[in-house]
Parts: C-alpha cells; structure tokens; sequence
C-alpha cells in the first residue's frame, strides 16, 4: 500500500493529547473484536502526576500527521527506570503505537523512539508496553477474532509484520488459555492438591479479605516482587504502583475470586482472578463513562453482563516453589467461578518459558486462545 508523507511530532498541547487518545476510536471501527478502553485511563496513564510510573520513569509520546494535519499514527518513547536498575541493560521501551496500514508511518514513528531512546543513552528498546511490562503490554499475534480480556492488548495482524520489517524480533512469546466450565477437567488436579496437602499440614488456603485490604495488597506485593524476580522480562513494582494498582482494582475485584495460600497463617502464594469487565466496556464504543457511557454498563451489569474472569497474576515465594501450592490456588480458581455466576476464565498471559504452568492448564482442559510475543531489536 503506497505510504503518504508524514510528519512526526511530540505531544505537546492538549490538542496533541486529545489527538493521542483519540485515534485508536478512529482506527478500530472496522475491527468488532477490539474493546475500547476509557478514555480517562489512557490519560491517567500518561499523566505524571497521576502515574506513579513516572517517579521513576519516563513517557514520551509523538504523533504521527499527514500532510493536510491528520493524525494517522501514535507512539510513545519510554524510559523504565525500573527496568534498567533490575538489569543494567540499556533497553528502552516502545508502546501506545498504533498507526494506519502504511508502513511508512510505522517506520516514521518507529524512528522517533529510536532516536529519542539514543538520546537517553540507551542502546536497545523492547515493546509494546503501556508503558511497562506490569501494564498492558504485548502484541497480539494470534487470536484476532476474539475479544480481549480485561487489561489484555488488541492489535491488527499487519502491526507484526511492520515491526519485524522494521527489524524488530521476537523476545518472549506469551500464551493465553481459556478454560470454560462446561469442558475443565479437575480430577488429575484434585488428586495433586490432596498429596500437596498431605506433604503440607500446616498449609491453608483463604480469600481476598476486603476488611484488610491494604495488608492483603501488601502481601500480594511482597510475594510478587519475589517469586517472580527470576521470570523472563520481570520488573519489581514500587510501593506507589502497586497501591496505585490496588486502588484500580479495588473498584472491580470480586473477594471470591482472590487466593491467598497461608503456611501457619503467613501468606506465601497468591492468585488473582478479575471479571472481564470488557464485556461490558465493549459497548461503550467511544470510551467515555458520560454521559451515556455508565447507563450501558450500569443496564448490562444488571442482567448478568459479565459471564467470564481473567487470571492475570499468580504468584508463589521462591522458597516454596516446586511444592504445588500454585496447584491449590488453579484449582480454587477454577472451582469457585462458576459457584459465582461465571462460566469460563482466561488465564493469561503465560510465558512461553513456563511449561510446568502451560502443562498444567492443557491438563485441566484449558485451550490456547490467544499468542502474544514482546519484540526487541537494537538501536
């Protein structure tokens, strides 16, 4: 497809801004899989004074204009200092892209966050995140028929192919299951959790207490930030993102639908499982609560709108791992949803580097209905 000029600019007005957000409302209109998030969390997102990723971080995001001033493409240079104190490893991030099928304005962008990466001294990028690997981040590569999960990406197919043409290459690729009642298979797994019980007396197994949220948030993010320090791509989290996040999730979150395995009453592994209110979101197509916005979920809500959950995280301390806990907290999961009105879960994402976790789900019944990847190349 022939490529038309185009300029590539910062964000710098609120014009710019509102052009940012605006544009994937543009672009998506022909893709009825694709959910559309809020608006206001896109903004939240790019607002340090609201993003607590920008203690340590930075965004910087540009727009992509043809020659008669419309916005045809966005993206976003990005600075994790998270990131680079964990590894020392001068990548950079890419994300927020989004662009029409031309090429040249993936490569006109794509140029942009190379060149502004260099500028901070750094040597590699990684992407797409949005803005950080504890964030919406991936690409979709596979599964483009069906609707995303809550805080789950949504792309068209030709994004992969302008990235790697572009020299991008394939970092991790990312796996996500989807598990429905009607086809779960639970007797191998509750013929293990009983031996794991066995072997752990002194092992229980309790819900999300919302009369002690912030104690159970801070469990969560101890046990986070130290079973998963190993896992390819981890970035710890600050105690102001993970509160951040809390209090995000506090608005949605089901207390049935959150584990915590206690060793003699200390917390040591955890799962969190979240109803996929894209279901809802789906049908407030320009991203924005009011005025109408709200009155669609609020009416969807009530006859039973959301029918699924996603499982984002799962988390063991790296002294019990190998010990099955993280088969106790699968199998309440998987158990507990339907006694709660919903009929399937996604489990997601699951890194390629994960057998013992991906063996376990195909075990169970789960089916890969989604394939992601992170991409990197140097600059």
């Amino acid at each position: 497809m022939a490529t038309r000029p185009v300029t590539v600019r910062p964000v710098r007005s609120r014009s710019d801004l509102r052009a940012f957000v605006d544009l994937p409302y543009r672009l998506y209109r022909k893709y009825p899989a694709w959910t559309p998030p809020l608006r206001q969390d896109i903004r939240h997102a790019l607002d340090p004074k609201k993003n607590a990723f920008f203690e340590h971080g930075a965004i910087y995001p540009f727009l992509a204009c043809d020659a008669s001033g419309a916005v045809v493409g966005r993206v976003a240079a990005i600075v994790n200092g998270m990131h680079l104190k964990t590894y020392g490893d001068g990548l950079g991030y890419f994300g927020f892209f989004e662009t029409v099928e031309e090429y040249g304005v993936a490569e006109a962008l794509l140029d942009a966050v190379g060149d502004r990466l260099r500028e901070e001294g750094l040597t590699g990028v990684r992407g797409p995140a949005n803005p950080s690997i504890n964030d919406t981040c991936g690409l979709l590569v596979d599964g483009f028929e069906k609707e995303p999960g809550i805080l789950m990406p949504y792309n068209p197919p030709y994004y992969l192919t302008f990235l790697e043409r572009y020299g991008f290459r394939r970092a991790m690729t990312m796996w996500g299951y989807y598990v429905h009642k009607k086809y779960v298979k639970t007797g191998k797994l509750e013929r293990g959790v009983a031996i794991v019980k066995r072997r752990n007396p002194g092992v229980t197994l309790r819900t999300l207490d919302m009369k002690r949220f912030d104690e159970d948030v801070q469990s969560i993010r101890d046990i986070y930030n130290d079973g998963w320090e190993n896992n390819w791509g981890h970035v710890p989290m600050t105690e102001n993102e993970f509160a951040q996040l809390a209090r995000q999730m506090k608005q949605i979150v089901d207390p049935n639908l959150v584990y915590f395995v206690e060793d003699n009453g200390i917390p040591v592994g955890f799962s969190v499982s979240l109803p996929n209110i894209n279901q809802l979101l789906r049908h407030v197509p320009d991203g924005r609560l009011f005025p109408f916005g709200v009155f669609q979920i609020l009416i969807r809500e009530k006859f039973g709108g959301i029918t699924e959950i996603r499982t984002p995280i799962l988390g063991v301390r790296k002294k019990y791992h190998g010990r099955g806990l993280d088969a106790m907290l699968n199998l309440a999961a998987i158990r507990n949803g339907p006694q709660h009105g919903y009929e399937a879960s996604e489990l997601s994402w699951v890194l390629d580097s994960n057998v013992r976790q991906r063996n376990a789900l195909v075990a169970i019944g789960g089916v890969v209905d989604k394939e992601y990847a992170m991409l990197e190349k140097s600059l």
